[in-house]
């Protein structure tokens, strides 16, 4: 896939590679990267070829520094602007992909930043990196399912004062809330992200898929439905 703006996709044997492209504004999520990436992870969902895919922000500052305000909280008006943020379901499509997912974080990992990272399954980040949701001191709320993943992931108290509070977790703190599954240094983060991602492509696919929606899927089921669950997806392998 070519032709694209604001997102890099490659494809090296097993592995997909996504670098979000606008280092210039620190890689801000605009309608033109919101299409992209829609083509991408559909691509990535449907691709039988693609084992583990790779998400990573260009240039040295930001993974990602949330969305280009500059679209979404100007005329139209606001309510419109974010209903048309909304119009295609990037969030949705991410969180159905059943393939691995690893995030290389650095620099600024921000609103929708942090929201992307949350859809991924391992994120990595380097000792740079620093996270937040700054959504309600805009005037609104996270609508990209932060509310939702973050606490899942962090618990309930960081998560309500990152929110609430504006907080800014640094990569340490990240690491210690499990934000983050590992912190790597800088120049090693592309190494150790396909390192790690070419691991898990050498497993069996259908086992690594059933693996991820046994844990992903299981945690909003109750213990029992979620055993049940389990024994459909490994009889499904038998």
């Amino acid at each position: 896939m070519s032709g694209f703006e604001t997102v890099i996709y490659e494809k090296q044997d097993s592995i997909a590679s996504v670098t979000l492209n606008r280092p210039d504004v620190l890689n801000v999520y605009n309608l033109r990267m919101r299409d992209e990436l829609y083509q991408v992870l559909g691509a990535i969902k449907d691709d039988p070829e693609v084992r583990v895919a790779i998400f990573r922000g260009a240039g040295e500052r930001a993974f990602c520094a949330g969305a280009d305000l500059s679209e979404f909280l100007t005329a139209p008006p606001p309510v419109v602007a974010r209903q048309v943020r909304w119009g295609r379901d990037v969030w949705g499509l991410f969180l159905s992909i059943t393939k691995p997912l690893i995030a290389a974080l650095h620099g600024y990992v921000f609103g929708s930043g942090l929201e992307i990272a949350l859809c991924c399954d391992i994120r990595l980040a380097s000792e740079d990196a620093r996270f937040g949701l700054p959504e309600p001191h805009l005037g609104i709320i996270p609508a990209a399912g932060g509310s939702q993943t973050l606490p899942r992931t962090v618990g309930l108290a960081p998560a309500l004062e990152m929110m609430l509070a504006g907080r800014w977790v640094g990569a340490e703190e990240a690491y210690r809330l499990k934000l983050v599954n590992r912190l790597v240094p800088r120049k090693a983060l592309r190494l150790q992200a396909e390192r790690l991602a070419r691991r898990m492509a050498g497993f069996e696919p259908a086992a690594v898929s059933a693996a991820k929606q046994a844990i992903t899927r299981g945690l909003d089921l109750g213990l029992e439905a979620g055993l049940g669950l389990e024994s459909r997806l490994a009889a499904a392998l038998s």
